[in-house]
């Protein structure tokens, strides 16, 4: 096939309509975006800025119980969602799904944290220089206790409490 050929089919490939199996995919993933919205708070959904007749249509499917009845209110809300544009939507839930994973990823790191200073004896001289705010010797004692705890098998209550610490020393970006 030469280029002259290739150009001239692309330009045929631009021109026809999509195909009926790409308006299904797009039409389902529409549904699938209004399935993520029914399980958003009331909150959310309000902080969304949805058209009145979507937000209604989904508020209606949170007060339904029958399946039937979910489903074709499910579908409603796709048919719905074709006259917004779900860009604007899909970014806002992107937004907020990043925001908990970054939250999760601090969590993770206070983790790391508290378990550093439980088996590394140098770990605290690190975080303190890190945080000078810590309060030393309170941070002390609640390793001390922790393994003390861990070694008695007794309920790991200080080592919570240095989580609780550590999340109020560690700022969360």
């Amino acid at each position: 096939m030469n280029t002259r050929q290739k150009h001239h089919d692309d330009e045929l490939e631009e021109e026809l309509p999509p195909s009926k199996t790409k308006i299904k995919k797009q039409m389902l993933e529409l549904q699938d975006l209004g399935k993520t919205l029914t399980e958003l708070s009331k909150e959310k959904l309000r902080d969304l800025d949805l058209e009145e007749n979507l937000r209604e249509a989904i508020l209606e499917f949170k007060r339904m119980t029958k399946f039937g009845a979910l489903n074709r209110q499910l579908q409603y809300i796709g048919r719905l969602m074709r006259e917004v544009d779900p860009a604007p939507i899909q970014a806002k839930l992107d937004a907020w799904n990043g925001v908990s994973r970054q939250h999760t990823a601090w969590l993770h790191q206070v983790e790391q944290w508290r378990d550093r200073l439980l088996e590394q004896p140098d770990a605290l001289t690190e975080l303190l220089a890190a945080h000078p705010e810590a309060d030393a010797q309170h941070l002390r004692t609640l390793i001390r206790n922790a393994q003390k705890e861990k070694e008695l098998l007794k309920p790991p209550k200080s080592y919570r409490e240095l989580f609780q610490i550590l999340r109020d020393v560690i700022p969360e970006p």
